[in-house]
């Protein structure tokens, strides 16, 4: 316990910058923003659960303010201090100022939070900044070598079957750590781990009567803190340094972590939300308004954060400055990140000084920077997110496999497209395949399980009457909604899922795959379990054991991916005849006839072969079909080996190089719904 003596204590005007609180030897630094404040007060707390300060020092406008600026300097404060603010102000909802003089505020620059925001007793923690880089800190893995896996912290490893010690823990994510290395993944990316803000959503499920919470996180407050919700101990800042200590064991396992974060809105909503932070700060600053002081809602959460303001955008890159710099984070994913490029009217900057300065920001040069290049009031914008330096999430590749392999009709051209990089999309100002980042699934929407299980979602238990989550799912359960005992059903789903999983690590680009879904795991059908912090959303290793089958042929396919360097180039394939004797292109296309694909017509069975030479002398011949006819298949005159064909069950589906089985005909059999690989050495 830090004890709280008042007469220790003695104040002088602080500096202007850096923001946040800043421990000194003989003292601790205090600087925040608000322009619109009369009145500031800071306030020191005895035990996280008081609602009354043991000190509070009210800011003296002449001497403790710069600018827009308010500072001091409290001499005898220490680390691990409780502390929060208070600002009076204009009381002015339609000018956009809600200032309440009555209510203790989270500093915005916090770097640890303790405490239950739900019930009023979260604190901020006087927390140290050491930037102890470790000398053997492994260089930065190329966007052309990343194989990402996407998780949530607490999901990974809470459920009885883990096997950890510590579940739902960041140290039990690094007890998993040999599990990832042995998939084969080199990048973690986490569901949003700064602190949440309120987690009650004040709704129970219709079918457990079980409260519901925030589960995935995605309505952060204190955006420099990792969230303590995932700590063993978080009695002050313990739970930065467990996150520390994670992120330094995944840099030793040559792991890269991304973080998911969250800079369009914040927890405290709309009109009616709790004032937390931000609000109590200067609202008008922090949040876009309409003429009326009405919270303009891009983000379908109740808020947005007005990113087109130099103030918030300077927050945003002190806060990834901190995580790369202090916390050693190796790249962002930008959820929503649309909103980062709209002004007050809604509109979409065509240079949006935020997205450009986040890509040459001298701190940030070597991070990755992903984008979910949308948001919730219809931009729509993969394919011309920012420039080099950023990355999309691929939705097209996400939808478009997902329809061929269901069936559907005239798909096989544009399938062909997705999966040599999305060319359409990327073949721009120097733009190339690796700025695609490929998925199938993640945390927002079916499971690969679920998408082979259920025709339409099953969201009951979110206590919205099934109106929430996508419609649009470009599922199929193959002849029963749900789980069935059906052998034939099931040996459909399962060579559904080997297609999938084989799809995205054989495409150009940058494969994401969803945690969970290499050993089958399932929500029940629910396609938007943000609200469910149970059994739908935790990670069952049972399956690992039970879907043994699916987890080696993952596995199997990410080492495939590894082995051939074509599959990881970084620009696009051009089909043109250079190589070999025969003149043979980069890549041929051709039908089970052996002849020039007809992209306009009907027959979606086609093949392609890889020339070896841009492969380490590995030729490879994929073949593709999504029909329920088995297709006689003519092959190239070369020594071709069977590496995988999804028809197959165990251990027939997937070879081993050395173990790849030698085709001794002109021909193979297509099986219905398959996708076979082929190997040659020159």
């Amino acid at each position: 316990m830090v004890y709280i003596n008042p007469s220790d204590f003695y104040v002088k005007p602080g500096k202007p910058y850096p923001f946040g609180a800043k421990p000194q030897d003989d003292g601790v630094e205090f600087t925040i923003f608000s322009r619109h404040a009369t009145r500031v007060w800071l306030a020191f707390f005895e035990k996280v659960e008081d609602r009354k300060p043991v000190w509070e020092y009210e800011f003296n406008p002449q001497r403790h303010r710069v600018g827009d600026v308010w500072s001091i300097f409290v001499g005898g404060a220490r680390i691990g201090t409780f502390y929060m603010y208070r600002m009076d102000g204009p009381y002015d909802p339609k000018a956009g100022h809600r200032f309440n003089p009555s209510i203790y505020l989270l500093d915005p620059y916090g770097k640890a939070f303790v405490g239950d925001v739900d019930n009023g007793t979260m604190k901020t923690v006087v927390a140290p900044e050491e930037m102890d880089w470790e000398p053997d800190r492994p260089g930065h893995i190329p966007m052309s070598e990343l194989i990402i896996y996407e998780t949530h912290v607490r999901g990974f490893t809470i459920h009885s079957s883990s096997g950890v010690e510590h579940p739902g823990t960041y140290q039990g994510l690094i007890e998993k750590i040999p599990y990832l290395k042995d998939l084969g993944v080199n990048a973690v990316e986490l569901l949003p781990v700064q602190e949440f803000g309120e987690r009650r959503i004040g709704r129970c499920s219709l079918i457990t009567g079980e409260e519901l919470i925030n589960y995935w996180g995605y309505s952060n407050i204190g955006f420099f803190a990792p969230t303590h919700c995932y700590a063993m101990s978080a009695h002050r800042f313990e739970h930065l340094l467990e996150f520390r200590r994670m992120v330094d064991a995944l840099h030793k396992a040559g792991i890269e972590i991304i973080l998911d974060v969250v800079f369009n809105h914040t927890s405290e909503g709309n009109e009616l939300g709790p004032t937390l932070c931000f609000r109590g700060i200067d609202n008008s600053i922090y949040y876009f308004l309409d003429k009326d002081g009405r919270y303009l809602n891009y983000s379908g959460c109740g808020n947005t954060l007005n990113c087109d303001h130099p103030i918030v955008r300077d927050f945003i890159l002190d806060c990834l400055r901190y995580w790369v710099a202090v916390m050693h984070i190796d790249g962002f994913r930008f959820d929503l990140a649309s909103i980062l490029g709209r002004d007050e009217n809604g509109n979409l900057h065509p240079d949006a000084p935020l997205i450009e300065r986040i890509a040459e920001d001298p701190v940030l040069r070597h991070v990755k920077l992903i984008a979910e290049a949308w948001d919730a009031s219809g931009a729509y914008q993969v394919g011309s997110f920012g420039g080099l330096r950023w990355a999309e999430w691929n939705g097209k590749y996400r939808d478009d496999i997902r329809k061929y392999w269901r069936g559907d009709p005239k798909m096989h051209s544009i399938f062909v497209t997705r999966i040599s990089g999305s060319s359409d999309l990327y073949q721009w100002g120097g733009r190339s395949p690796l700025h695609s980042i490929n998925l199938i699934t993640c945390h927002d929407g079916f499971t690969l399980h679920d998408l082979v299980t259920y025709s339409r979602k099953h969201n009951e238990a979110n206590g919205e009457n099934n109106k929430d989550g996508l419609d649009e799912n470009y599922s199929c359960n193959y002849g029963v909604e749900g789980e069935t005992d059906d052998l034939t059903v099931n040996k459909i789903r399962t060579q559904m899922k080997k297609n999938f999983l084989a799809t995205l690590f054989i495409s150009l680009g940058v494969p994401m795959l969803l945690g969970g879904d290499e050993f089958s795991r399932t929500q029940k059908g629910n396609n938007n379990a943000y609200c469910q912090d149970n059994e739908i959303s935790w990670y069952n290793w049972n399956l690992l054991h039970k879907n043994f089958e699916i987890y080696r042929f993952c596995k199997g396919m990410i080492q495939f991916r590894k082995e051939n360097p074509a599959l990881r180039r970084a620009s696009f394939f051009d089909g043109i005849p250079k190589y070999g004797e025969n003149n043979y292109p980069d890549i041929l296309w051709v039908n089970s006839e052996g002849k020039q694909v007809d992209w306009f017509g009907d027959d979606s069975v086609f093949g392609c072969r890889i020339e070896g030479e841009i492969n380490n002398g590995y030729s490879l011949f994929f073949i593709f079909n999504n029909t329920q006819d088995a297709r006689h298949f003519l092959l190239t005159d070369e020594p071709w080996r069977l590496r995988v064909n999804t028809a197959e069950p165990f251990p027939r589906d997937y070879y081993e190089r050395h173990h790849a089985v030698l085709i001794n005909s002109k021909a193979i059999l297509s099986p219905p719904r398959s996708l076979i690989i082929l190997e040659a050495k020159k």
